[in-house]
């Protein structure tokens, strides 16, 4: 015995087994402790003082590094002036040093629901670096000017110090511009700060609709704890405009950096997304004819195709299934200094500026602009010029570490949330057909789990691997992807994430009444659901 994690009827043991299954390192160097626990206030010289700019967060309920702040103003010419202000992570963290070693091993921080694995320590990501309300904190900022369409005109890198007026949530700003409740401190920087910063962020949107990105609508779950550490609900994350304002944010900004450093003339780690293959085109081709959805061959793919065909199946009841297979369609971002492009945004050129707190691919970019604009001393060193490959690969394969743990520990997280409603019934869907059964996604929690196909007692059943689906040689019946079903749930085990569930009329001697089926349906290859990131 290694080490106890503790039982897993605990929620607390559920995220040690991910970190401990994927050797995420969790404990932080000595000489790293050090370092961090020695930092101090940044002073002022040779920065801008922007201190007097009513700068804001908007960031997570939960959140607790605050990597980003965003103003924004009118510009003379009708269109509008954006600062994006980022945490001067380059500061604290220098080229080399035990800091420096420990995120590139770590590479991002990985997110669970009851705690964080970050990639920098605490006195860092929580303090000197986060950009808390009214202290002032080093950043590194991107000046952008945009036109009132959205088009970029010209932008402006600098250190400066700021000095946050607002640590504001998603919701609290999405409330006040609704005309929520009085008391919520929001409502107070409405016309000052708001009003400007969604002003703007209407441009953008123009810019986004004319350039066709990718239009996903796939809610994530998210695990709610009570305040004893036990799991009170799973239920999809919401997502509102203001989300959406500080996502287009950090792309024009993200978009500036990468234009900046290439300008420069220096090596940039690029935010690639290629073309979906060919193989993964033509199985979603299967799965979408029978309903009418057609997605061209032998055209120059872009994201607007995907997106009409998203657009035409909203009325559909598959539309769920369809954005999910869709997203299974795409290939998989990653770091690299070669640059492909980023398929799924639209956008020729792309890089990570605006999280250098939680993702060393960002540091890398600070660096590079420091060097390039001549702002330090401390910017990107001729060693890791030369790595910048091997650099690339390395922190591509810790996010998807990251993404495959994060994943795993929902999972059980929801299979320990579940483990006492063994036997209850649930609505669901069926996302994935197999040699060995369906697999079906709970309506109420989003949740995976399989319908072996040894449970199908009423039938024997055959499976077709070009359709997608299940039917019985005696009745005929046919169990396809996007099917309806009533599910009874058999089995939720914590420590591997696991649910089976039988159909919910399995031991009837006709077919079963749990589901609708729709015959002659094709699908993708089932393979398990992942979030996307850009």
């Amino acid at each position: 015995i290694v080490e106890r994690l503790g039982s897993m009827a605990d929620p607390r043991s559920v995220s040690l087994v991910a970190i401990h299954s994927y050797d995420i390192p969790d404990l932080f160097p000595d000489e790293a402790l050090t370092l961090a626990e020695a930092a101090q206030a940044a002073p002022l010289e040779r920065r801008r003082d922007l201190r007097e700019v009513p700068l804001i967060t908007i960031d997570g309920a939960d959140a607790r590094d605050f990597d980003d702040a965003v103003w924004a103003e009118a510009s003379e010419s009708g269109g509008w002036h954006i600062i994006v202000a980022i945490a001067d992570v380059a500061w604290y963290v220098r080229p080399g040093d035990a800091l420096d070693r420990e995120a590139f091993n770590r590479g991002n921080s990985v997110y669970f629901p009851d705690r964080v694995v970050p990639m920098l320590p605490e006195a860092l990501s929580n303090g000197w670096c986060s950009l808390k309300p009214n202290e002032d904190r080093p950043c590194l900022v991107a000046h952008l000017w945009i036109d009132a369409a959205g088009n970029a005109e010209r932008h402006h890198f600098e250190r400066a110090l700021m000095r946050s007026v607002a640590r504001l949530t998603y919701d609290q700003v999405q409330q006040a511009i609704e005309q929520g409740p009085e008391d919520n401190p929001a409502t107070a920087l409405i016309e000052p700060v708001l009003k400007p910063l969604y002003g703007a962020w209407s441009a953008l949107v123009k810019a986004r609709q004319r350039r066709g990105v990718l239009e996903l609508d796939l809610p994530e779950r998210q695990v709610v704890l009570g305040a004893d550490g036990k799991i009170a609900q799973i239920l999809p994350r919401q997502r509102h405009d203001s989300h959406r304002l500080i996502e287009d944010f950090m792309i024009a900004a993200n978009v500036a950096a990468a234009e900046q450093i290439e300008a420069l003339g220096l090596p940039c780690m690029y935010r690639v997304h290629d073309l979906p293959s060919q193989e993964k085109l033509e199985s979603l081709r299967l799965f979408l004819a029978p309903l009418g959805l057609n997605l061209a061959k032998g055209q120059v793919l872009r994201p607007a195709a995907f997106n009409q065909i998203l657009e035409q199946a909203r009325a559909l009841p598959e539309i769920h299934l369809i954005n999910e297979l869709v997203l299974r369609s795409q290939a998989q971002a990653a770091y690299a200094p070669d640059n492909i492009g980023h398929f799924g945004l639209g956008l020729a050129r792309y890089a990570h500026f605006t999280s250098p707190i939680r993702r060393y691919s960002d540091l890398l970019v600070h660096r590079a602009l420091i060097s390039g604009l001549k702002l330090g001393s401390d910017g990107l060193p001729e060693d890791a010029i030369e790595r910048f490959a091997d650099i690339g690969t390395h922190i591509s394969a810790t996010e998807r570490r990251a993404a495959a743990a994060e994943r795993e520990a929902l999972n059980r997280f929801t299979a320990l949330f579940l483990a006492d409603r063994v036997g209850a019934i649930f609505p669901g869907r069926i996302n994935g057909v197999t040699r060995f059964g369906l697999f079906v996604t709970l309506d109420e929690t989003g949740a995976d789990g399989l319908v072996p196909l040894s449970s199908l007692p009423f039938d024997s059943f055959v499976f077709d691997g070009t359709k997608h689906n299940l039917t019985g040689r005696r009745t005929g019946l046919t169990l396809s992807l996007g099917d309806e079903v009533a599910v009874k749930l058999a089995e939720a085990n914590p420590l591997t994430g696991g649910l089976v569930f039988n159909l919910a009329d399995q031991g009837m001697k006709r077919p079963p009444q749990g589901f609708r089926s729709r015959n002659k349906r094709s699908g993708g290859k089932r393979q398990a659901p992942a979030r996307k990131r850009n």
